[in-house]
């Protein structure tokens, strides 16, 4: 089901095997023959397994999560899954004709669920990806839609989107060129499967990005598993919102192992970046480096400076000075800068330097 790893790790001079169960959104579980009792429900108290007390099971019963999107009947039931059947395919998995039951595409009555309909080739789920001129949602200039598709396809769209608007920052020296992205690749990916697959269907309100200036913010529907703590999630213990979708997911290789997500955010962004509200969970992720001071390189190999001015190019024009104490060409000195558009060049930076009389 995806609900767990098998992990091989040295401990103590010792190869050991690791097992990480994913936890249940189904609490409290319990022996059938004793029911939902003292006698049929325990929590493990160190290495000893204790009843649980009445009044534990019924909180966890009061949050037990009824609506998953497996439980819940599609309204459409004329579902098609080609694309699906496709990514299968690409993995050497191809899907028989019970594919939908062992996916857990069906609800107990055997019609089509929620997860289906999400991952069919047409459904209404549509996940947006914004992006604003400045700091704030004032000035909207692109709003661009993935979805209406597939969850699998609007997810690697959403994945191709954001890599082509991580762009490449270059930091020059009077000895070195150091070159950097925007959002950390590896984070960033992982933020935004996150927010997908953890995102709560049921309320039909898709997960949402957003690049502004100086960050993006990624919002999914859902705050914190009721019963689940900050400090456990941060610890990555994973509570699987929808687990027919985390299966699909880890099945065509969009996630490599679970609970891997939320610590490897961390290990380029601060616990500070998250924000856990009761209905939502939002993941701010600031740039490298503020828009108006960076050099940027674009996908298509072809540089400029950002548009807030000539004036904050400080680093790379010393390094031009101090490597013009002898005279240079233009090919020289674009070459030494490792431009390659001549009429950026000197407009943005022979130019200005030339009206400073430097």
């Amino acid at each position: 089901m995806g609900l767990f790893d098998v992990l091989i790790e040295n401990y103590q001079d010792h190869n050991i095997i690791k097992v990480v169960l994913a936890r249940g959104s189904e609490q409290p579980y319990f022996l059938r023959k004793a029911g939902m009792s003292a006698k049929g429900c325990f929590i493990r108290i160190g290495s000893a397994a204790e009843p649980m007390p009445q009044r534990m099971i019924e909180t966890l019963f009061a949050t037990r999560i009824r609506n998953s999107i497996g439980n819940i009947r599609s309204r459409n039931q004329d579902l098609n899954f080609e694309q699906l059947k496709i990514y299968y395919q690409e993995h050497k998995l191809p899907l028989n004709e019970q594919f939908a039951r062992n996916l857990e595409l069906l609800t107990a009555e055997g019609d089509f669920n929620y997860a289906a309909y999400l991952l069919t080739d047409d459904n209404g789920m549509s996940i947006k990806v914004a992006k604003y001129a400045g700091l704030n949602r004032v000035d909207l200039v692109e709003n661009e839609e993935y979805g209406y598709c597939c969850l699998i396809k609007a997810t690697k769209a959403v994945l191709e989107k954001l890599k082509v608007e991580n762009r490449t920052l270059a930091t020059i020296t009077d000895t070195t060129r150091k070159e950097t992205k925007l959002l950390n690749p590896v984070a960033l990916r992982e933020a935004v499967i996150n927010a997908i697959i953890h995102n709560a269907y049921s309320r039909e309100v898709p997960p949402k990005f957003e690049l502004f200036s100086d960050r993006i913010e990624i919002t999914s529907a859902g705050g914190l598993p009721q019963g689940f703590d900050q400090e456990e999630f941060f610890m990555g213990y994973s509570v699987p919102q929808n687990k027919e979708l985390m299966r699909i997911i880890r099945d065509v290789d969009l996630v490599e192992q679970l609970g891997s997500g939320i610590p490897r955010i961390l290990e380029a962004y601060s616990k500070d970046a998250f924000c856990f509200t009761e209905n939502f969970t939002r993941l701010v992720l600031p740039f490298s480096l503020p828009l108006s001071s960076r050099l940027e390189k674009t996908d298509h190999g072809t540089e400029h400076v950002a548009e807030h001015g000539t004036e904050h190019v400080a680093e790379h024009n010393l390094a031009l000075l101090e490597f013009c104490k002898a005279a240079k060409s233009t090919k020289e000195m674009m070459t030494f800068l490792e431009l390659k558009n001549r009429p950026h060049f000197n407009q943005k930076i022979l130019k200005p330097l030339l009206a400073r009389k430097q």
